[in-house]
């Protein structure tokens, strides 16, 4: 079905069992995330909040919720999607088969947005901040975010819409220093398009007109999200996928988005920050509050009987993980098309996506040698760390695999074959003062930190234990050791006063001897809850890939550095406990989840979920 807005799309929804209306009035202080998350968690349907305490405004969430609901959205265009993607990697299949890829080329017209200056149903009402649901989803939050918005910018070097910018930027609407209804908070991370034209606009001394829309076809929040090559349009995107040209005017010099439900406009003026945050962030930890850019508020658009679109970021897996779900499977091959070699890369949810990078790629350098070593695999990596929001991966694995039998969204079966090989002399690059992402907090700054590449290519070197070897059971000064896969081993520090370098020299000492120099053991993860890393795949992720910084908190038994290069003869050690710069974890409210047990009780709106 093609969608005109989003109640159409929610009516929709309904009609097929993929929604459920919430008739009571929901608090949007922490209740009516904690009615999400608790509906995400059992794989339930969309939600639409008819009644939000403090708004006259209906709010409607987990609408992308499952993989499957997000399919059946876009069922009416998304095989078509995926034809124009494929045809943009091999146009020559178009030129072979014209009538083939006719209906394709008919819904590419789609993509050229459509100026509407007639219809302009957004303007229905002009409103205030004030009068949204203003919703908090964490108890530490900043006060009131939007979490699914639509950012669009223009680069005042090339205006107009077609070399536009949408993205979703999360807004802060309330607390902090912001003057209620005048100054919301503008947040953005690393190689985000708006950057760009920010800094274009900075160096006219000129603010940045700044729109943001929420709601309208479900296809303008998945545009916002889609990673487009810089100088494509997004809107171009999102009118191929939801069928229908995006349909925009201008008013007062901002850009409005004619089906949208609400559209906030203002301007970014040069050198005017305000501190936005904490927020509940997609890594499970709060992002801390920093000086982001503020956006003097100019007007505040409702259409009739209008929906506030929201989702609620957390711990992943959470309704954000089927937008990448999405995206991959719309996309396919294209990354490995833009990256010679590269035959498939994950970047892996469980871990908070950037922090973790799986890859496989190939070895074509030396067919002629006898002896397999990291060649064109180490170029691939470089190559990868240099490729849009690829470059924001903190620990990039990469392997090759001549038998095609190899995934890296098998993820447990990616890292044993990984780990049956590597080489930890010679197969660990670490880059080092260099940016990170925005949201990890694992370096002792903002944007900075360092990453690794494990680029292991060869024969299988060793098996990998399936239990905890008896050695590591009865370590002095260490306690709890489980095991979290094959040839990984959690392991906590008993007394952390020592200091995590001595720490690190007492565990190589009792490990280091002539039977450990290739070990079975390969991993070892020193963690504050064994017991707790351990019990998942999920949690093993975690842990280990968002609590260590690299340079930082990589060791090994028997270390060395040699020319610079570092390596180790023995297992390798993360230390992947909480450091004290680093941002504490999400957590839910006891008292809240006791208050929002009365939608599920019977009688209650939700009591089927």
């Amino acid at each position: 079905m093609i969608y005109s807005s989003l109640e159409q799309c929610l009516l929709d929804l309904e009609k097929n069992g993929h929604l459920i209306r919430v008739k009571e009035e929901v608090d949007p202080y922490l209740e009516m995330a904690a009615i999400h998350l608790r509906v995400f968690e059992v794989g339930g349907p969309a939600i639409l909040f008819e009644n939000v305490k403090g708004s006259k405004f209906r709010a409607a969430s987990n609408i992308f919720g499952t993989i499957e609901r997000s399919k059946f959205i876009f069922r009416k265009t998304f095989a078509q999607v995926q034809k124009l993607i494929e045809l943009k990697g091999n146009p020559i299949a178009a030129i072979k088969h014209p009538i083939d890829n006719f209906t394709t080329g008919l819904a590419a017209l789609k993509a050229l947005p459509l100026k509407n200056p007639i219809s302009k149903h957004i303007l229905y009402e002009e409103i205030k901040i004030s009068d949204l649901p203003l919703i908090q989803h964490w108890e530490k939050d900043g006060g009131a975010f939007v979490t699914l918005p639509q950012v669009y910018t223009e680069d005042i070097d090339a205006p107009g819409i077609m070399k536009s910018n949408l993205g979703m930027y999360r807004i802060q609407l309330t607390g902090n220093d912001y003057e209620l209804n005048k100054e919301i908070g503008l947040h953005y991370q690393l190689h985000r398009g708006i950057g760009v034209h920010q800094t274009k606009v900075n160096k006219k001394g000129m603010p940045l007109k700044v729109s943001c829309f929420v709601g309208g076809p479900p296809s303008h929040s998945l545009a916002a999200v889609m990673p487009l090559p810089e100088g494509i349009s997004e809107m171009t995107f999102a009118g191929v996928i939801g069928g229908r040209r995006f349909r925009y005017f201008y008013d007062d010099g901002f850009c409005i988005s004619s089906d949208a439900d609400f559209v906030i406009t203002g301007e970014v003026y040069p050198n005017e920050n305000k501190p936005e945050g904490p927020f509940g962030d997609h890594l499970g930890y709060y992002s801390l509050q920093h000086d982001f850019p503020v956006m003097k508020v100019h007007k505040v658009y409702a259409k009739k009987n209008a929906i506030w679109a929201f989702t609620v970021v957390g711990r992943p897996p959470q309704e954000d993980t089927s937008f990448g779900n999405l995206i991959h499977e719309l996309t396919g091959d294209a990354i490995p098309q833009e990256i010679p070699g590269l035959k498939e890369v994950n970047a892996v949810d469980a871990a908070g996506v950037h922090p973790l990078l799986l890859a496989i790629g190939s070895e074509r350098y030396t067919p002629y040698m006898q002896t397999k070593q990291p060649a064109e695999i180490l170029t691939i990596a470089n190559h990868i760390l240099g490729t849009g929001q690829l470059s924001l991966a903190k620990f990039l694995f990469i392997t090759a695999d001549e038998t095609n039998q190899l995934s890296t969204h098998n993820i447990q079966l990616y890292f044993e074959y990984v780990l049956e090989r590597i080489d930890f002399t010679r197969d660990v690059h670490f880059y080092t003062n260099t940016t990170m992402d925005t949201l990890d907090y694992s370096g002792t700054g903002l944007n900075t930190g360092s990453k690794v590449v494990f680029a292991a290519y060869g024969n299988k070197k060793r098996e990998l234990c399936r239990e905890v070897p008896a050695e590591m059971q009865q370590l002095q000064g260490f306690e709890n050791a489980q095991l979290c896969m094959p040839g990984v081993v959690a392991l906590q520090i008993r007394n952390e006063e020592l200091g995590i370098r001595n720490w690190i020299e007492v565990l190589s000492n009792q490990l280091s001897n002539t039977k450990h120099q290739t070990p079975n053991n390969v991993l070892i993860v020193l963690c504050d809850d064994a017991s707790f890393t351990a019990a998942t795949l999920n949690n093993f992720l975690w842990v280990t890939f968002t609590r260590c910084n690299p340079a930082n908190d990589i060791y090994g038994v028997d270390e060395f550095v040699e020319n610079k290069h570092w390596g180790c003869k023995g297992s390798l050690i993360i230390d992947a406990r909480i450091k004290p710069h680093h941002a504490p974890p999400v957590e839910k409210n006891l008292e809240v989840e006791k208050r929002i047990d009365k939608f599920f009780a019977k009688g209650g709106s939700l009591e089927n979920i």
